[in-house]
């Protein structure tokens, strides 16, 4: 199989959407918070930051987990499982997919065999982990829960939702770190445009605010220590210092164009690029120039048919130092300074955090709704520019674009890895 094999092959369209996120618990209220430049920051609830550099996160809040689940299976499942099958059945109940078991007596629109499920995390039950740690060290091996390799595993999360929608057909989870979601989402383009699939269930999961995590990443001196809810996150800003980290679900149904006509489904946006690269050069840091990001985009674009016209690009953003540098840096190689300064840029991360695994997944998600809105959502908290990041970055307003007909959004993970998903406007013809 060549390279370009798969870019003539079956059309892929957006079908249903769910969130899970720091600015509202469906895709509603995410989007319309989004929209309005809300911010998700704020003061760690989950433990007591008294010790702790850091103390600030962006917390989902006011989760009602039993929507989407029942109290026994809430009791096994650590709190990213739940995020992923709250923002799963959003968006399967949003699309109107049913692959029942016959025996159910409902009808069924999509084969089973053919409904997949790609859902990432960048952590996993890291939550669980954490609280069986300390139970094993305070009590001994029966400190440890039964349910706690099942809880714990990344791909538990995809098992789960599989389960739960009689989705038996390609399952995986992709471990990417920031880049998880992005590369499922990516992947499951992939496996319907070449027939694998049907539809697929993509997107990833993350509920890390948690001692442990807050710890480390302060410790690598990845997070930012400046404690001022509306002014930490301050993407592509002159006074950027580090991340905070954020936590949720976002889920996205990607389903064969024809399949979705036949059933007459409501259709958001086409996917049609998705460029998948690595650095090959620092575990955390990215190369110089952001040579692997721009490969990324670039594998994107051409994929997907797109000149970098009338662009929305929703940016990694992670308000770090070199991250906002080599990104801006990648967008321009990738497009040239024309098309690049041309295009509007925005960090939705100044409102949600960074919410590693999920991150690509909410961002898809504020992709899509942008281009069928003609909305762009603002980067807040931006009030310095620097010259190194020079483009149009939506400063603290959204913005009305009608004029945009297509959206990419990228990611950046530790360990080098660029991810990139193109979407554009929906267009029958």
């Amino acid at each position: 199989m060549t390279g370009d094999y798969i870019y003539n092959m079956k059309r892929v369209v957006i079908t249903g959407l769910g969130a899970v996120s720091p600015i509202g618990n469906t895709v509603k209220e995410f989007w319309d918070n989004a929209k309005k430049g809300k911010c998700g920051i704020d003061f760690i609830t989950r433990f007591d930051t008294t010790d702790f550099k850091v103390k600030l996160a962006a917390e989902v809040k006011e989760f009602a987990p039993t929507l989407y689940m029942d109290k026994s299976r809430l009791r096994r499942t650590d709190l990213f499982t739940q995020y992923a099958l709250a923002a799963s059945t959003q968006a399967v109940e949003d699309s109107g997919l049913v692959a029942k078991a016959v025996d159910d007596g409902e009808a069924v629109n999509i084969d089973p065999e053919k409904f997949g499920v790609y859902l990432s995390s960048g952590i996993g039950g890291i939550t669980t982990f954490y609280d069986n740690c300390i139970g094993l060290h305070t009590t001994g091996p029966r400190g440890v829960s039964p349910f706690f390799i099942a809880s714990m595993i990344e791909n538990i999360a995809a098992g789960e939702v599989a389960i739960k929608f009689n989705a038996q057909g390609l399952s995986l989870t992709t471990v990417t770190a920031c880049a998880s979601a992005t590369n499922s989402i990516g992947e499951a383009f992939h496996a319907i445009k070449v027939g694998k699939a049907t539809a697929i269930i993509a997107g990833g999961a993350e509920a890390c605010v948690t001692p442990l995590v807050v710890a480390g990443f302060t410790n690598c001196m990845a997070m930012s220590t400046k404690n001022e809810p509306n002014d930490t996150s301050v993407p592509f800003d002159k006074r950027r210092n580090g991340f905070v980290v954020g936590e949720g679900g976002g889920a996205i149904i990607l389903e064969e164009y024809n399949h979705a006509l036949k059933r007459g489904a409501k259709i958001y946006a086409e996917i049609v690029g998705y460029g998948n690269t690595c650095d090959a050069f620092h575990v955390t840091a990215p190369v110089e120039g952001g040579k692997g990001a721009a490969r990324a985009i670039k594998i994107a674009l051409k994929e997907g048919k797109l000149n970098g016209e009338n662009l929305y690009i929703n940016a990694h953003g992670t308000s770090t130092p070199l991250n906002d540098k080599a990104e801006t840096q990648a967008i321009k190689t990738a497009l040239g300074d024309k098309k690049a300064k041309a295009a509007l840029v925005s960090s939705t991360k100044s409102m949600i955090g960074h919410c590693l695994g999920a991150a690509g997944a909410l961002e898809a998600i504020a992709s899509i709704m942008a281009l069928k809105e003609g909305i762009v959502p603002p980067t807040i908290n931006y009030k310095e520019v620097d010259i190194d990041c020079d483009l149009d970055y939506v400063p603290n307003k959204a913005r009305k674009a009608p004029h945009i007909t297509s959206a990419i959004s990228n990611n950046m993970g530790f360990g080098g890895h660029n991810a990139c998903i193109a979407f554009k406007k929906y267009n029958a013809n």
